[in-house]
């Protein structure tokens, strides 16, 4: 009888064994199951954010402002003192959009939107070049997206900006070490207001709390901070705000040019060409008029550039 119970027990044991087996197997299965959609998560994300870098690039503009003159002008007795803290501009900022001329194709462009659209209902169109009498078709140029956007400009007279600090204190001792420095009246300092510092980039922004400090700071481009008996000569420039507004995304066809597909086999000089091309479109009897600028390819391709 001992002994069969103790085969009986060994049994259990052995059904017991097995069936933590199987469960542990359950479970290793969906572990591996979660890994493996884990994964394939992760590299959807990454894509998805390869994707938006990309896309981001593709709205990232430079642009140059051109140089222009501006004439600043200033009250002699201004009724409140506080609205002329700033020195403040804007620009408005357009981008080209580019725009790339196949071989064997010309952009043409008119004076007038109405040439160029009819230009275009007519579709087809004999032009002769020298002695060949070539069939273009003419078709409306898709442009790509294009931006405008305005920069604004405010130029802080109350606050300056300071780089070059030393790293020699800790953060605390060294917004106190600029306030008492930049309050020093002998070196054309004044009443500090607040002193935002930052110790990873060497960098602060004071701000004083009357007008006309600034000024007589930034007549020099270094200020004398001392730090343990030390003189160190700090860089102060001006403190200079910059925002975006209407920012405005925009795309479209052009009004006025045309382009002109179909002179794949000419060989002659693009000159001669674009030449036989104005005098064609010139006349109205062609269902053309007045031609601005002519482009064509012939060789290689070119890029030309849009205006909104």
């Amino acid at each position: 009888m001992e002994a069969d119970k103790d085969n009986n027990k060994q049994l259990s044991k052995e059904h017991w064994t097995d069936e933590e087996l199987k469960k542990d197997e359950q479970k290793q299965g969906v572990i591996d199951e979660i890994t493996k959609e884990n994964i394939h998560l992760k590299e959807e994300i990454q894509k998805l954010e390869a994707e938006l870098q990309e896309a981001v690039k593709d709205f990232q503009i430079e642009e140059d402002i051109s140089e222009t003159k501006m004439k600043f002008t200033s009250l002699e007795t201004p009724e409140n003192a506080s609205q002329f803290s700033n020195i403040s501009c804007s620009f408005q900022v357009k981008s080209h959009v580019p725009y790339e001329i196949q071989k064997g194709q010309a952009l043409i462009t008119f004076e007038e939107e109405e040439v160029a659209q009819n230009v275009i209902r007519m579709g087809k169109h004999r032009v002769k070049i020298e002695d060949l009498s070539v069939e273009v078709t003419a078709n409306p140029v898709p442009l790509n997206t294009g931006v405008r956007f305005q920069v604004h400009v405010e130029v802080s007279k109350m606050k300056i900006s300071v780089t070059e600090i030393p790293d020699e204190l800790p953060e605390d001792q060294m917004r106190d070490k600029l306030e008492l420095s930049f309050c020093k009246s002998r070196h054309g300092g004044g009443e500090v207001e607040s002193v935002n510092y930052d110790k990873q980039s060497g960098s602060a922004v004071v701000t004083f709390v009357e007008a006309g400090v600034v000024d007589k700071i930034l007549k020099k481009k270094e200020y004398p901070l001392y730090i343990n008996q030390s003189c160190h000569r700090v860089a102060v420039s001006p403190y200079i705000e910059r925002h975006l507004k209407k920012y405005q995304i925009f795309s479209g066809l052009s009004k006025r040019t045309v382009l002109l597909t179909g002179m794949e086999n000419i060989q002659m000089e693009e000159e001669t060409v674009e030449d036989f091309i104005g005098i064609h479109f010139q006349r109205k009897h062609n269902g053309g008029g007045e031609v601005d600028v002519v482009k064509c390819s012939l060789s290689q391709p070119y890029t030309a550039y849009f205006e909104e």
